[in-house]
């Protein structure tokens, strides 16, 4: 079985795939101090309570835009599965051209999505993650990524909002019947909500238009189901997009060969 891990700037998703489907989908938050013990231990339980032995694990795959993070988690497929994990990077082989001034300067997370989107969908396409940063990744008609934009994300906004401003409050989002507040919560959700679906559908009517071409818009990362409710600039929605093209990341690229180092020098 496949262990797939996602580790982004808030979570770090544990997956396994069984060669058919996935078995289990686990998110703990993104703490680069948390020891590779810790991780045993947290995953362990639920890989039991979902019947999944530790030797059932046989290959292991990484994506991580937060590079503190990668030691311990290596360090945790080394030491309790016992396998090298393969980690993406631009040097890998992914099946496309990554078209851009630099490639290594292109998070994971963004080539992992235009892979499984590009295999799922086909192109041309937009990628949409809501994640920390919301980001629309561009993957013309041969699967090449083309470029990108990044936007603050929709909690890092409500935060930025709390802070700066001392009589506003921290708010949660949801999606207001009424784009005019009548008090100061629901303008703030309307500015928030209705704000993030006009640069959404902006941003994708720049995009089609600089790229020549209509294009198939696809979304990601958990808020994407509720802006898809108020934009009909996203065609489809795609929970385990960044799953997925780890886990077609990791069969198109050899497992790599596990190696004994000193951990002090690791």
């Amino acid at each position: 079985m496949l262990l797939a891990i996602d580790a982004g700037n808030t979570n770090i998703v544990f997956a396994v795939h069984d060669g058919e489907s996935w078995r289990g989908i686990w998110r703990i938050a993104t703490d680069a101090q948390r020891t590779s013990d810790e991780y045993g231990v947290w995953l362990g339980f639920l890989l039991n309570r979902n019947g999944i032995a530790i030797a059932q694990i046989d290959r292991a795959v990484i994506g991580t835009v937060v590079p503190a993070a990668l030691y311990h988690l290596r360090r945790f497929c080394r030491d309790w599965f016992g396998i090298e994990p393969l980690i993406a990077q631009a040097e890998l082989d992914w099946g496309f051209a990554i078209k851009v001034d630099n490639p290594n300067e292109v998070g994971a997370d963004r080539l992992l999505n235009a892979l499984a989107a590009h295999q799922t969908y086909g192109g041309p396409l937009i990628v949409i993650d809501f994640g920390t940063a919301t980001t629309f990744d561009i993957v013309d008609q041969t699967g090449a990524y083309v470029g990108g934009v990044i936007a603050p994300g929709i909690n890092l906004s409500i935060e930025a909002l709390h802070q700066a401003a001392a009589r506003l409050p921290r708010i949660g989002i949801g999606r207001p019947q009424m784009v005019i507040g009548t008090s100061t919560i629901p303008a703030m959700r309307s500015g928030i909500y209705w704000g993030y679906v006009g640069l959404v559908e902006g941003l994708v009517a720049r995009i089609q238009a600089e790229f020549g071409h209509t294009m198939k818009t696809v979304a990601t990362g958990g808020l994407a189901p509720l802006i898809a409710e108020g934009s009909a600039h996203i065609e489809r929605t795609d929970p385990d997009l960044t799953l997925e093209g780890l886990r077609l990341l990791s069969l198109r690229n050899a497992a790599p060969q596990l190696h004994h180092r000193d951990p002090d020098n690791d």
